[in-house]
């Protein structure tokens, strides 16, 4: 009992989504000594469903974390090929598998959700079946987990859309910055001291940029001085599920108040980057809007750069959404375009400081 308590303990005392997932399986590895715990969740991309494997703890191994913003979605393994982790999810029940073919495991997947909502599969792996007590020991653990999960996105998600929230946005940033800026290589793998040991974190190395976009409804304060906040509070819903109808899994939603979203994406080029945000400014342009009618939004774009803070990243968003709607609004432009035309300066602004 005293090892679970502490287990818990231990589990309780972090505040980062990827080391709680390793808590978790840290304490199952002591606790209930399986060989293996994965962490596997589910991901739904233009109608197809794939797995990810996000977190594997395995016995005389380095843990093992998987950033799903480096990862290619067509790399990941169809849904179809693991029927049990599906029947997992759609009962949210235990299911248990007994040893199959080259496989000498018993595999015990339990149902999980969180961040945001997203849906996943803890599976744990050992030489026996796990009897009814360990069982219970482990959905102790999972409804702490639950718990945990709730509390950070209370925390790092707007309380109205569940997008993500400002707070919780230069975490990401630098994330996507530094990456590969630690030692200035391009490697798959980048290791990090936590919980028990050294952390592997894998990833594939992307060939694009990163890029961040700013939108801002257009007109928004005519829609709630017209048809009241809620009719307004209806729009935003709205928005932010034309948002995580528009935009990748990997990518990164924001709502940074009042009617301003943020998305942070990685892609080839400018080209691609704009196509991107003009497809979700169209659909949102078509969208009818119930009582409202025809909303539009203004997009700015903004590769990131080695040097960036969030604040100069998302200044000179800010100046290209202006320049949208200075030009007349429903459009999307790219900054870097504006300092081609000279509309816009190259400088990078640090309070009252330029650096060229």
């Amino acid at each position: 009992m005293t090892r679970v308590i502490q287990s818990l303990a231990d589990m309780t005392a972090h505040r980062n989504r990827e080391l709680l997932d390793l808590a978790l399986a840290e304490a199952l590895m002591d606790v209930v000594t399986p060989d293996k715990v994965v962490f596997v969740i589910g991901i739904t991309q233009d109608g197809e469903t794939r797995w990810l494997e996000r977190a594997r703890y395995e016995r005389g191994l380095s843990p093992v974390l998987v950033e799903p913003m480096w990862t290619e979605f067509q790399s990941l393994m169809p849904a179809g090929a693991h029927p049990m982790r599906q029947i997992c999810l759609q009962t949210m029940t235990v299911q248990q598998q007994p040893p199959a073919g080259d496989r000498t495991h018993h595999i015990t997947l339990f149902p999980l959700s969180g961040d945001g909502g997203v849906e996943s599969v803890l599976e744990v792996y050992s030489a026996q079946p796990m009897p009814a007590q360990t069982l219970q020991v482990v959905h102790s653990m999972q409804r702490v987990y639950h718990n945990m999960h709730a509390l950070l996105d209370y925390s790092e998600r707007d309380s109205l859309t569940n997008l993500l929230n400002r707070k919780s946005f230069d975490d990401t940033f630098f994330k996507a910055l530094g990456a590969r800026a630690l030692d200035g290589s391009a490697d798959a793998t980048h290791g990090e001291r936590g919980l028990a040991g050294p952390v592997e974190r894998r990833q594939t190395p992307p060939m694009e940029s990163y890029w961040l976009g700013m939108l801002d409804i257009d007109h928004f304060k005519h829609v709630n001085d017209s048809f009241g906040h809620l009719i307004g509070d209806e729009v935003l819903l709205l928005v932010a599920r034309l948002l995580r109808h528009g935009f990748r899994f990997h990518d990164r939603l924001y709502r940074f108040g009042g009617e301003e979203f943020v998305v942070l994406m990685r892609c080839h080029d400018a080209a691609s980057a704009l196509a991107v945000f003009e497809r979700f400014r169209k659909s949102m342009e078509s969208f009818a809007f119930p009582q409202v009618g025809r909303i539009t939004v203004s997009i700015g774009i903004s590769r990131l750069i080695a040097s960036d803070t969030p604040a100069m990243a998302l200044d000179r968003a800010d100046q290209a959404v202006y320049a949208a709607k200075s030009a007349g609004r429903n459009r999307a432009i790219d900054h870097a375009a504006l300092v081609r035309q000279g509309q816009a300066s190259s400088a990078i602004k640090t309070g009252d400081i330029e650096l060229f």
